[in-house]
Formats: C-alpha cells, sequence, structure tokens
C-alpha cells in the first residue's frame, strides 16, 4: 500500500487531470459533487487525504471510479515498449495484427501494425460509438469495406473513418498488404 504522502500526490494529480480533461471548473466540480470549493482545492493540491465518501461524490461527479481516483501511477512520462513486449496476433495467411503500443482512459488510443497476405482479409467488429481509425498503406493495396462500400486505398495513402459499425480490411491484390492504424475511442461523455 502506497504511502500517505504518495496516495495524496496521486489522488490530486487523478482529480486534477480528470477535471481538466472534462474541462470542468473547480466550481462547477463542486456543485456536482457536492464538496466545497475549498476542499478541491485542498486534495487537488495533495494537501489532504480525503474520505471515501468524498473521494466517491468525486467520482460520481467526473463519471469515474473511486478505484480511478485513487490509482498510483506507474506509467512514467515517457514509456517504451520494446520488440519483445509488443503483442502479435496471427492471421490465417500468414498475415499479422500488431499492437504496437497503447493507452487508458482518458484518452484511449492504439497503434497497430498490419499485414494480411494475398486474398487474406479481416472483418472487424463495430467498435464503440464515436470511435475512429486512421490508417496509412506502407505497402500494397487495402480495400476497406464499410457502411456496404468498398474503399481502395494504395500505397502512401491515408483514409480516416467512423469504426462504430462494422468494417472489412481486405487484401484483393497478389502482394503483400502492410499498414499502420491508429484507433480512437471517445472520452465518456457525462450527460448534462
Amino acid at each position: 500500500m502506497p504511502d500517505p504522502e504518495t496516495l495524496a500526490a496521486a489522488i490530486a494529480a487523478n482529480v486534477r487531470g480528470q477535471r481538466a480533461h472534462r474541462g470542468m471548473t473547480l466550481d462547477e466540480l463542486a456543485a456536482r459533487s457536492n464538496v466545497s470549493r475549498g476542499m478541491l482545492i485542498q486534495i487537488e493540491q495533495g494537501r489532504t487525504n480525503p474520505s471515501v465518501n468524498t473521494l466517491s461524490r468525486i467520482g460520481d461527479a467526473l463519471g469515474v471510479t473511486v478505484g480511478r481516483l485513487v490509482e498510483v501511477s506507474d506509467t512514467p512520462v515517457v514509456r517504451i515498449v520494446h520488440a519483445a513486449d509488443i503483442v502479435t496476433f496471427e492471421h490465417g495467411g500468414g498475415g499479422s495484427a500488431r499492437l504496437l503500443v497503447g493507452t487508458d482512459a482518458p484518452a484511449i488510443l492504439e497503434l497497430w501494425d498490419w499485414q494480411l497476405g494475398p486474398g487474406e482479409l479481416h472483418d472487424g467488429d463495430a467498435h464503440p460509438a464515436g470511435t475512429r481509425e486512421m490508417i496509412t498503406v506502407l505497402e500494397g493495396e487495402l480495400t476497406l469495406s464499410l457502411y456496404g462500400k468498398s474503399h481502395v486505398v494504395g500505397t502512401g495513402d491515408a483514409v480516416v473513418f467512423s469504426a462504430d459499425r462494422p468494417h472489412r480490411y481486405a487484401n484483393e491484390g497478389d502482394v503483400p498488404l502492410r499498414f499502420v492504424m491508429v484507433v480512437t475511442e471517445p472520452a465518456e461523455r457525462l450527460d448534462d
């Protein structure tokens, strides 16, 4: 268990970060959480260890769990993912999808390196509403299908699309296809 100073610093950073991510002022958070502005200032400056009830009210107002507010991050400002730690998903025809790096909430991002052999395809499920994908083709030609329509993306070209519907990546050519993809999921929006 972290010492009280470390925990206070983590709570301060998490509350401040979650509030800033949502574009909330201290006054707005105070009104939504029923926690005084003065107490929020003390919390965000790491000068107090708030009660579970106080954290629960703040978490409810921010749309996050108490666990998220007390999480002591061991993720450094710079995180290097070594080649040996990259997760690879193999496909039947020699292709693969490698998750190079990803981040968690509040900014959910993933960076992928895909390879599909000639004639290979992958059907992607619908992601949460508002999810976007950006792809650039490094080698070959990608046939991207969604909304009942196919789009051909050639070497050196890029595409951005809403990925909240089923979609398909296909290599309809006779040479290997390689593309890099970024997936971004929207931050949760609070009901006003």
